[in-house]
């Protein structure tokens, strides 16, 4: 399957007219295989840190909500400690980000660079938004005690940073939903339309469902840990009642990311589905299963033993996001072969042609059949200059009516240009003349200047 989908995207690439840019020629920094391995868990560390932040930030908000309706400050303290949790994590997402940053523009730079032009504007602004952001929560934070007396402020301070942390994700997911579509690019206007496209609402949703899971179970381990003195803290709010709680968060938000997982399945673009992802995709889903249940049975069970399968459950979801990563660099690393075979063969002809062209250009082959029909400047261009110039069109180098217009009244200037050029343009840069002697530079610095006549 994998194999008849490839040529199948292949085929469907070269009759579409989808844009086919040309790559960057330069080696990769280290073996392809050794980028993709860096790039898989140099995110999966990343978004576990993303997960933290954003869950801990809709925890904090929702325990100093809950607060304020019940006129509790035990949740008003829980919500401050998650808010101390939230912005360690959130220093740990930026630092754990570079990497993955770095290695996807370096394996995807057309793909990744492509997308991020498209959306333009929406794109840049991920800046601004997150610093507000990550302020925001400083704030918060640091505002408990001076804003005591005015909740719905304070409140109000973690709101805005929560509903920041909702957007800015799907800046995030349209770019990367967009780059390994390619065949979407020339369809595109802007963020909003990017927006649309199939699978960004579906992984949007499974996004947040997974920063609930991974926040409810490393909250679960933060308050259990025994250095926490947890009854100074809390007098009336029962241990093991918040550890169910966080249990409990944990486990909706992972059978909720099973209910969304078939949908962002089917809602993937076929070319990039192949058994292997999908039995990648599926040897995850059924490595949780065990988690899920230990997650019940200490939820349920006996308040004195919760905590006992923690290990196990902590282990099996752990395994099971090493695979979803995998699978998720699987599907990209399939949808784009048969575009990537495209751009590799488009550098590669220019290249060459680039090559020919300079080669050319520095062993230029005599035209001795037009001598004598040929005037001394026309002859020396013949024999120098044809291969890369033409009079009237482009070809390597810009037309000499191009270069008569320029240097119009200036001979000394044109004779200096020919004998040591500079680089104006995209392309080879045309090398110096040097080999042509007075007479013949004077020759010809005349010819092309009679062209604007």
């Amino acid at each position: 399957m994998q194999l008849l989908t490839s040529i199948l995207g292949f085929i469907l690439l070269q009759v579409q007219q989808v844009p086919v840019p040309k790559d960057i020629p330069l080696p990769l920094p280290l073996p392809e295989w050794l980028l993709v391995f860096l790039l898989v868990v140099s995110f999966l560390v990343h978004i576990l840190f993303i997960n933290l932040m954003f869950g801990g930030t809709l925890l904090t908000l929702f325990f100093e909500i809950l607060g304020y309706i019940k006129k509790n400050e035990e949740y008003d303290k829980l919500s401050l400690e998650i808010a101390k949790t939230t912005t360690v994590n959130k220093s740990m997402a930026v630092v754990m980000g570079v990497a993955p940053l770095l290695t996807i523009n370096t394996l995807y730079t057309v793909y990744f660079y492509s997308a991020n032009a498209l959306t333009g504007l929406m794109w840049i602004m991920i800046i601004p938004l997150v610093t507000i952001s990550f302020l925001l929560l400083y704030a918060h934070k640091y505002t408990y005690e001076i804003l005591r007396n005015n909740k719905p402020l304070h409140i109000s301070i973690v709101a805005l940073a929560a509903a920041l942390f909702l957007f800015i994700p799907l800046i995030f997911l349209t770019n990367v939903n967009l780059m390994i579509q390619p065949e979407k690019w020339l369809m595109v206007k802007g963020f909003l339309s990017a927006l649309m496209l199939p699978n960004v609402w579906p992984r949007y949703f499974h996004f947040i469902f997974a920063s609930l899971a991974v926040t409810g179970l490393f909250l679960f381990w933060w308050f259990s840990r025994k250095p926490y003195l947890y009854e100074e803290s809390f007098k009336n709010l029962q241990k093991h009642d918040l550890q169910k709680r966080f249990y409990s968060i944990t486990f909706f938000a992972s059978v909720s990311q099973f209910l969304m997982g078939p949908i962002v399945l089917l809602t993937l673009p076929e070319k990039g589905i192949t058994w292997t992802m999908i039995l990648v995709i599926l040897t995850g889903a059924a490595i949780a299963l065990p988690a899920l249940y230990y997650l019940w049975k200490e939820i349920t069970g006996d308040e004195k033993l919760i905590g006992k399968k923690f290990p196990w459950i902590a282990g099996c979801l752990t395994v099971t996001v090493i695979f979803m990563g995998s699978g998720r660099h699987l599907y990209r690393a399939a949808s784009l072969e048969g575009h990537q075979k495209l751009v590799k063969k488009k550098t590669e002809e220019y290249i060459k042609a680039v090559e020919e062209a300079q080669q050319e250009a520095l062993h230029p082959k005599p035209d001795t059949s037009q001598k004598v029909l040929l005037s001394p400047g026309e002859l020396v261009y013949a024999n120098n200059c044809k291969a890369c110039h033409d009079i009237h069109v482009k070809l390597v180098g810009p037309p000499f009516t191009e270069a008569a217009q320029i240097y119009k009244g200036n001979k000394p200037g044109l004779i200096s240009w020919i004998k040591k050029p500079g680089k104006k343009r995209e392309g080879p840069q045309m090398p110096a003349q040097d080999k042509l002697t007075n007479q013949e530079l004077s020759d010809v610095a005349d010819w092309i200047l009679s062209l604007n006549k």
